[in-house]
């Protein structure tokens, strides 16, 4: 891969006497998150009428109601914190309000390491190797091809709950990140969250000024692979090699536990194109029946974990976005939806269309969501589904995304209703 982000260096040798090894975000562990996601989360509850403390403590985070913003939680516990409090204030959005307060000064010591990355690539590769705002049993993974860039984000965590608002958040705060490096004005080509349209879509666009695709199978920024290269000015090598040393030095005192990593590696590569444990042992650098004793060991095994991601995948596209059974049986690999149908109800020991309705609040539940999409009987440069005008423009066939001829919900479009899924426009054509 290409080199990868660099970020504007201020002051980034007199931010070093702020760092300390034993600070609580540098522990790689998966319960650790950011000290700023609870502020933040604390001042958008506050802003939105709620009460912060009352809702912290619902949610069963005492000590982040209580002030304590180092205490570690889990994913589970933000999702819990993020979905109770989108709940009682009525704000779809409540994610994306939290990700945005996040700048890059809160980062702690991974600040140090991205203001000073030689490349705006190199800054964003300290996101996918370090902990950072949102490092809550999730991570980030950078992946291009061509001269597109996508920076996914994606949890790994065992129960980890609301991911749409947890995702809109991290993606939020990465664009902040960049925005800090490159200027105020720059904004992503597109924004990709696996989740259902909330009511209101436009503070989506009035931060991030870029489309926003909903109803995806994972959460993402696209923007030019050029980016990657572009340098930052400022920059201090020195500063970013005493910052990186004590950060390893750390890191290699508390190791992820192999099942973490498994997990990690397959929520990011797994989806569509399941891996042998062959394979997998060879990307971790580890023999197979290494691999298999470490898991063992952990009381798990390759197995066990890699039909967990798979149905808490499944769970989450269910409970979070209006994908249909089709769609998501395609994202998990499976041949058909009778298929996925028949595997999630040995896992879960009902039907996935009985596990959504009671994933759901009871008015979500009784709304089906968009219909699937229909072959378009024509189709025209100004008009859309029968005969309605389009605004503004129609999905071009060409685009970069894996749409598997799916329907999407975008804010660029006024009437969801007339929009087409891709192979539809292709049929059409």
């Amino acid at each position: 891969m290409t080199s990868r982000l660099a970020l504007v260096c201020e002051d980034s040798c007199d931010s070093l006497e702020f760092f300390h090894p034993s600070d609580a975000d540098l522990s790689p562990s998966v319960e650790t998150v950011h000290g700023g996601v609870a502020s933040a989360t604390r001042a958008a509850l506050r802003e939105l009428g709620a009460d912060p403390v009352h809702i912290l403590r619902e949610a069963g985070c005492d000590r982040w109601a209580s002030g304590d913003d180092a205490s570690p939680i889990s994913n589970a516990a933000l999702g819990r914190v993020l979905q109770l409090g989108a709940n009682r204030t009525r704000c779809g959005h409540l994610g994306l309000l939290v990700g945005q307060r996040i700048a890059l000064a809160k980062l702690g010591p991974s600040n140090i390491l991205i203001r000073n990355a030689a490349t705006i690539g190199d800054a964003l590769h300290v996101l996918e190797t370090r902990p950072w705002a949102w490092t809550c049993g999730s991570a980030v993974r950078l992946f291009v091809e061509a001269d597109l860039a996508l920076l996914h984000y994606f949890p790994y965590e065992t129960g980890a709950t609301a991911v749409g608002l947890q995702a809109e958040g991290a993606l939020a705060t990465v664009v902040n990140i960049v925005r800090a490096l490159c200027g105020a004005r720059w904004s992503p080509s597109e924004l990709l969250l696996p989740r259902a349209p909330p009511e209101q879509t436009d503070p989506y666009w009035h931060f991030f000024r870029a489309p926003v695709r909903f109803d995806q199978e994972w959460a993402a920024l696209a923007f030019p692979a050029r980016l990657l290269e572009q340098p930052v000015p400022g920059a201090d090598r020195t500063a970013h090699r005493i910052a990186e040393g004590r950060i390893r030095q750390v890191g290699a005192a508390a190791p992820l536990p192999m099942s973490d990593r498994l997990r990690r590696l397959l929520r990011a590569e797994f989806i569509q194109d399941p891996w042998s444990g062959q394979a997998v042992a060879r990307h971790l650098a580890v023999h197979r029946r290494t691999l298999s004793r470490r898991l063992r060991a952990e009381g798990t095994s390759f197995r066990s974990v890699a039909t967990q991601i798979r149905f808490e995948t499944a769970q989450q596209l269910l409970a979070d976005t209006n994908m249909t059974l089709a769609q998501i049986s395609a994202c998990l690999g499976f041949s058909e939806a009778a298929a996925f149908t028949h595997a999630f109800r040995r896992w879960s020991g009902t039907t996935p269309s009985i596990w959504r309705r009671g994933s759901r609040p009871p008015d979500a539940a009784a709304d089906p969501g968009p219909p699937d999409p229909v072959p378009l009987p024509e189709w025209t440069e100004r008009t859309g589904l029968s005969g309605r005008p389009w605004a503004p423009r129609p999905r071009s066939p060409d685009d970069r995304f894996p749409m598997d001829g799916r329907q999407h919900w975008s804010i660029e479009h006024k009437n969801p209703d007339c929009m087409a899924s891709p192979g539809e426009f292709r049929r059409s054509r």
